[in-house]
């Protein structure tokens, strides 16, 4: 049975090089006569889990920048027992502590509006990091790739994919991520502009009737969540047809289900991704995994620093878009994702330290 995991320590161990050589933008405006901050000030940084290699890898980039630029550091991880209390406490004990900027990539975008209404009380500015904050008039910034593109991206690729197999219909399972984050939603329907119409007209064939985002969610972004899923609708609808497709909203739980259709003895699937973790880059390259999108989270932590760099020095922060959270228009700095297949993903990858070496295996 092929491997379709790197260990936990070979990740992580991999991920930590990418720290080096990845330095943000050096120092720190003083602060302009009537706002801003001074240097040494606490920036919190809140995460919400470890579950993801970008996750662990924002967080280690976050210290080092942050110290960087001339302030202190405050990176918190939310817990896996109860993570929305935990990053409810986290953050109020960052205010507490005399935070002046709270970056926060919510584990439950909607569970933090009183510690929000504090910072906000407290002339605390609040970054939404990757994962915009909803129903609330107190968030200032949002940093993020645009989502609705990497779904985009992510239904486009399967279908060039699956055409570059042969004629159709072909037969396609869907996956979204958690519902408590509100980008798994934008992911999902990104693509479903794509793979709507095509499923309308009969190319593309959903055995199992799942097409709504609630039937298709996986709570917590879980990996075994997501091959327990699978194993489900293989069982289910595909005792005498065979799937031709999967879209899968990240790295991690295309590899979960990679694992249950070839537990069940079908064959190659078009399967897409989203994050460029090292363990699924080998799987890309043998064409294992069809795609992958790549948001480099060195340039999204950059972004959100030097935002908080023109905030010290009394500034706006730059933005080029905003966001509807469903109270307010955020102001809003959207990166462009990029589609790494096994076509591209040496030229894509060649200024990571972390994911060159392994597309020359």
């Amino acid at each position: 049975m092929r491997k379709l995991f790197i260990t936990t320590t070979a990740v992580a161990a991999v991920a930590m090089l990418a720290l080096s050589g990845c330095s943000p933008r050096e120092g720190s405006e003083a602060p302009a006569e009537g706002g801003g901050f001074e240097a040494g000030s606490v920036i919190g940084v809140a995460l919400p889990d470890k579950t993801s290699e970008n996750w662990t890898i924002a967080g280690s980039l976050f210290e080092a920048a942050i110290a960087d630029a001339g302030f202190e550091a405050n990176v918190q991880y939310a817990g896996s027992t109860s993570p929305a209390p935990d990053q409810q406490a986290q953050i109020s004990t960052m205010i507490e502590d005399g935070a002046k900027v709270i970056i926060v990539g919510a584990f439950d975008s909607k569970s933090l509006g009183a510690q929000l209404k504090e910072a906000a009380e407290q002339g605390v500015k609040i970054i939404a990091y990757d994962r915009l904050l909803e129903e609330t008039e107190n968030v200032d910034y949002y940093a993020a790739f645009d989502n609705f593109k990497v779904g985009e991206l992510q239904g486009q690729a399967l279908v060039d994919g699956l055409k570059a197999q042969g004629e159709g219909p072909y037969n396609i399972e869907l996956f979204s991520g958690a519902a408590t984050d509100p980008n798994a939603a934008v992911f999902f329907n990104g693509a479903m502009s794509i793979l709507q119409p095509l499923i309308d007209d009969g190319t593309l064939v959903v055995q199992s009737g799942e097409v709504a985002v609630e039937q298709t969610s996986t709570e917590g972004w879980d990996g075994p969540t997501a091959q327990e899923r699978m194993d489900t609708l293989l069982q289910g609808s595909y005792q005498s047809e065979t799937i031709n497709g999967v879209l899968a909203p990240n790295d991690n739980l295309a590899r979960y289900i990679l694992q249950a259709v070839e537990d069940a003895g079908q064959g190659d699937i078009v399967i897409t991704g989203q994050d460029s973790e090292a363990a699924s880059i080998p799987l890309i390259m043998d064409g294992t995994q069809y795609m992958t999108i790549y948001k480099d989270t060195r340039k999204l932590v950059t972004q959100s620093i030097d935002m908080v760099k023109e905030l010290a020095s009394g500034a706006e922060a730059t933005t080029n878009d905003t966001a509807d959270n469903g109270s307010k228009e955020v102001p809003t700095f959207y990166l462009d994702p990029i589609v790494v297949t096994a076509d591209n993903a040496a030229e894509v990858y060649k200024d990571n330290e972390t994911l060159f070496p392994l597309t020359q295996k």
